[in-house]
């Protein structure tokens, strides 16, 4: 067993990271998408890192895993009442972790430090770290225009059709010192893509400066985790941002999203006749039940994505030797 960095953001794949925590405990780093990141009312907020921290904490709403359990919306209706046009439902809990954030970072402590310390106030024993200390901002292309995708998702509910995806700031982003130094760790046992959209989640980390490059040198196996079951997205608009794209929805698809970065893909059962489309590709496939459900379900999958990796690694070593 060996120290496993996950790329992450969104609920499912906050799920598969407390999986592999569960496996793996401090030697687990989660590397999560910041493009998403914007303000409101003047506070710091970044989604995909809460929604981490919440997951792994255990404290996350059972319903809702980008918010805590218990979560009241007084402060949210009091706005309203006094005019507020602001159409973002933001919990009264949920205002801490931003609250907390905004200041640190007003006091110049890099996000990564920030996080870190909420790892440790929360009891998280894994490292959560941000794709980037610096500012990344995913823009949506569409037929109507550029647009956050803060915008995208809030103000216009997704409705425009996707064009394609820019990274702003991607390319002058450094990757945070914590993430080199479990990248460069030498027990490194595996790179996981964990499932979530890849065109605002992953992909935008690995848009980050010389982050894909540096994930080809380290020598771990990389192993992907399909977002699609079936014919659709378990979550949010993957599907519709691929269709849009001119691309089938399949888990096929998803795997060709990281063709000549990853080493092997987890499809879901139902998707099984898709395998063997994915092996020609030249990435090792593994089948199993990808819907987490339970603690257990997390668990089992993110061993399914450990075995897969020792299989990835003892092909690769046995290229080289023949």
């Amino acid at each position: 067993m060996g120290t496993v960095v996950a790329l992450s953001g969104q609920v499912g794949g906050a799920k598969l990271a407390d999986g592999l925590r569960r496996l793996r405990g401090s030697d687990l780093a989660v590397v999560v998408n910041t493009g998403d990141d914007h303000e409101v009312f003047g506070l710091a907020f970044s989604p995909d890192i809460d929604t981490m921290l919440y997951t792994l904490s255990g404290i996350a709403g059972p319903a809702a895993g980008w918010e805590p359990t218990g979560e009241t919306y007084a402060l949210h209706e009091m706005l309203h009442r006094l005019g507020s046009e602001h159409r973002v439902r933001v919990g009264d809990r949920s205002l801490a972790l931003p609250l907390l954030r905004t200041e640190a970072l007003r006091q110049e402590c890099p996000l990564s430090q920030v996080t870190l310390g909420f790892c440790k106030t929360l009891g998280i024993d894994a490292r959560v770290l941000p794709m980037s200390n610096d500012p990344v901002r995913t823009v949506v292309v569409t037929d109507d225009g550029h647009v956050s995708y803060h915008e995208y998702l809030t103000e216009l509910e997704c409705a425009p059709v996707v064009r394609g995806f820019l990274y702003a700031g991607a390319d002058q982003a450094r990757i945070p010192d914590e993430v080199l130094e479990a990248l460069y760790a030498p027990d490194l046992e595996a790179i996981v893509l964990c499932p979530a959209n890849p065109y605002h989640t992953i992909q935008p980390i690995l848009a980050v400066q010389g982050l894909r490059e540096l994930l080809r040198e380290c020598g771990a196996p990389i192993i992907a985790v399909s977002p699609i079951v079936g014919d659709r997205a378990l979550k949010g608009a993957a599907g519709k941002m691929m269709q849009e794209l001119g691309h089938e929805v399949s888990a096929r698809r998803a795997a060709l999203e990281y063709y000549r970065l990853i080493d092997g893909f987890v499809i879901d059962s139902v998707d099984e006749a898709a395998a063997e489309g994915i092996r020609a590709c030249g990435i090792d496939v593994a089948v199993a039940p990808t819907i987490m459900r339970s603690d257990d379900d997390r668990i089992a999958l993110a061993q399914v994505v450990l075995d897969l990796a020792q299989t990835a690694r003892a092909r690769k070593e046995a290229e080289r030797v023949g």
